[in-house]
């Protein structure tokens, strides 16, 4: 708590830089700047002289990180085989004994990078390209497997000290991985006596602001339904981030799911001819929904009146739509009433007509339609 309390008053002391200053001034206060931007350093280095200092006098109340190894690692060919005191073990045996890992780490990579890229892009008003992450990702872990390094992702902790220290440019990101190689070859002995207080002080500050909790109001008031999957995912990532972030992909397509299967119909009138609008598109989970609303509210009728399905808003069909609208049209072939199509859009008149479905008729307005309903 004091290394938390300690870390906010130094942010507290950065002064604006206003360009009007006097030169002597805006010197001062670039120095407080500085002071302030490496306070995460500082902490560091006085939680870490605490902690050396109990262990001089023979007590050590912190849990310390402990030795790390030295130096950098070889640059070599990526093992495909491992050797150990049990024997060899096989590149398949190493698929095997990853399981699931093999597919949830890769996918917890991009999903953090890109969360992380876009809550940063949103705060700082610029845009990202989410297919150069990727490619960064995938061309950082290609190399990085040649060093034997661990999977390479974004990180919440280090992103959010950079935005705290004043990076603004991918520099920041040479200039941190010249202080990690040169920490790797000159300071990993000084690393053991760093207290993981000490750390986990240093990133709970960097981190706390990108909490917001007003939005949990906006999505309230907006939607509160997203505000299931936000829960579960919120809720199980403190038993395992991969099971939370996963748990919450999982009710977020279940719900998707479920609006899909119950598509909005409007009735745009009701008469001797019925005219329907889907107010969505049309996928696989929606036939029978679909299916149902236009069998109550036209062929239950007495007697089954002509039906006249406007297709405005329907962009893309697939397969399972077609045979659907496949069995409606013959429904109402024995019902002795038609079923006609009105608007369709380009894609979807193209599958339809290549279904060659029994009966299939369509016009280009609604005007059409309902003359030729009118008539028959």
């Amino acid at each position: 708590m004091v290394l938390l309390l300690l870390l906010k008053a130094m942010k507290d002391q950065v002064p604006p830089l206003h360009q009007h200053m006097p030169p002597c001034v805006r010197l001062s206060h670039l120095f407080i700047w500085a002071i302030a931007t490496a306070r995460n350093a500082l902490v560091i280095l006085f939680a870490g002289l605490i902690a050396y200092s109990f262990q001089v006098m023979g007590s050590q109340p912190f849990l310390l990180t402990g030795k790390t190894a030295e130096g950098l690692p070889p640059f070599r060919l990526p093992p495909f085989s491992v050797v150990t005191p049990n024997g060899t073990v096989s590149f398949n045996q190493m698929v095997q004994d990853m399981g699931a890992g093999l597919a949830v780490v890769p996918l917890m990579a991009l999903l953090e990078s890109i969360t992380i890229a876009k809550t940063f892009a949103s705060q700082n008003s610029y845009h990202i390209d989410s297919n150069q992450e990727l490619l960064a990702i995938g061309l950082t872990n290609l190399l990085g497997s040649f060093v034997s390094s661990y999977p390479v992702t974004g990180s919440f902790g280090r992103t959010a000290l950079n935005a705290q220290a004043g990076v603004c440019t991918p520099a920041g990101g040479l200039v941190t991985g010249v202080l990690v190689i040169l920490s790797l070859v000159y300071l990993t002995p000084f690393f053991y006596y760093i207290p993981k207080a000490a750390l986990a002080a240093v990133i709970i500050t960097a981190v706390a602001p990108l909490f917001d909790a007003k939005i949990l109001w906006t999505i309230w008031r907006v939607k509160r339904m997203d505000l299931v999957p936000l829960s579960v995912t919120f809720l199980l990532c403190f038993w395992e981030v991969q099971y939370g972030i996963l748990a919450g992909m999982l009710v977020s397509g279940i719900l998707l799911l479920y609006h899909m299967a119950r598509p909005q119909i409007q009735q745009v009138s009701k008469g001797p001819v019925l005219i329907l609008r889907p107010i969505s598109g049309l996928h696989f989970p929606a036939v029978e929904a679909l299916r149902e609303t236009i069998y109550s509210q036209a062929l239950s009728a007495s007697p089954p009146c002509g039906t006249i399905l406007d297709c405005t808003h329907v962009s893309n069909i697939d397969y399972t739509v077609v045979t659907g609208f496949g069995e409606l049209l013959e429904e109402f072939q024995n019902h002795g009433t038609s079923l006609v199509f009105a608007k369709l859009q380009a894609p979807v008149l193209s599958d339809l007509l290549s279904a060659d479905l029994k009966g299939f008729q369509h016009f280009s307005t609604l005007e059409e339609a309902e003359k030729y309903l009118s008539e028959e």
